[in-house]
C-alpha cells in the first residue's frame, strides 16, 4: 500500500486555522507535506449526518479524498457532558448554530450546570481521525481526555470549549497549556499519534 511515486502530500479535511497548528506540531517528522483544504485548493461542503464521531471523520476524509488523489485525513471531535446527557456531543460545532461564539456557548454551558459540584461535572474531549489512502482503504483511530467543566472561562491558548474544559490532575483549562503540553494530553493529539503510525507504515513502505 505504499505511495512511491506519489506526490507524498496529506491533506487535512478542515479549514481551522489554529487546529492545522496542532497537527502539523504533531506530524512534523512525517515524509510529507500536511496541508489543509484550502491550501490544497479543495473546496467540498459535507453534510456531517453520522451518528458517532468516527462515522463523520469517515464521511469528511472520503468526500475530499474524491477531490484529492493522495492521503486525507479527517476528524470528527467534541465535548461530552455526562450531567447533560452526553451533549453537546457530536453537534459540538453546531451547538446553539454553527456562527454562534464559543464565548456565547460556553457561557450557556456553565449556565446550564449552575449549582453542580465539581465532582458532577465531569465531561471528555472526544477525537476520532480517519485517514482515507489512495486505494481506497481507511483506517480510524479515537482517542479522548477526560475532565470536569469549570465555572468560568479561563486562558487564551485553546479555542472551542477549551476555555471551559479542566483537567482533574492540574485544574487548568486546556486553554490555559501550552502547544506541546496540550498536544501531549489531548484528544486529537493522542488521536493523531495513534493514525501516525499508520501514515508512518504507508508512506516508508
Amino acid at each position: 500500500m505504499g505511495i512511491m511515486g506519489m506526490q507524498r502530500k496529506i491533506i487535512f479535511a478542515t479549514g481551522n486555522a489554529d487546529k492545522m497548528k496542532e497537527i502539523r506540531k504533531i506530524l512534523e517528522d512525517l515524509p510529507a507535506e500536511v496541508m489543509s483544504m484550502k491550501e490544497a485548493g479543495i473546496d467540498v461542503e459535507v453534510e456531517e449526518n453520522g451518528t458517532t464521531f468516527e462515522e463523520n471523520a469517515i464521511l469528511k476524509a472520503k468526500a475530499v479524498a474524491k477531490a484529492a488523489g493522495t492521503i486525507v485525513l479527517a476528524d470528527d471531535s467534541g465535548l461530552e457532558i455526562d450531567r447533560l446527557g452526553g451533549e453537546p456531543g457530536v453537534y459540538s460545532a453546531r451547538y446553539m448554530g454553527e456562527d454562534t461564539s464559543y464565548r456565547i456557548k460556553n457561557k450557556n454551558l456553565i449556565d446550564r450546570l449552575e449549582g453542580v459540584v465539581k465532582e458532577e461535572r465531569t465531561a471528555r474531549f472526544v477525537c476520532a481521525i480517519a485517514a482515507v489512502f489512495p486505494d481506497g482503504s481507511v483506517e480510524t483511530a479515537t482517542a479522548a481526555v477526560e475532565g470536569y467543566i469549570g465555572y468560568e472561562e479561563r486562558g487564551e491558548n485553546g479555542f472551542g470549549y477549551d476555555p471551559i474544559f479542566y483537567l482533574w490532575e492540574s485544574d487548568l483549562s486546556t486553554a490555559q497549556l501550552g502547544m506541546e503540553e496540550k498536544n501531549e494530553i489531548s484528544h486529537r493529539g493522542k488521536a493523531l499519534k495513534m493514525i501516525k503510525e499508520k501514515l508512518k507504515d504507508v508512506l516508508e513502505a
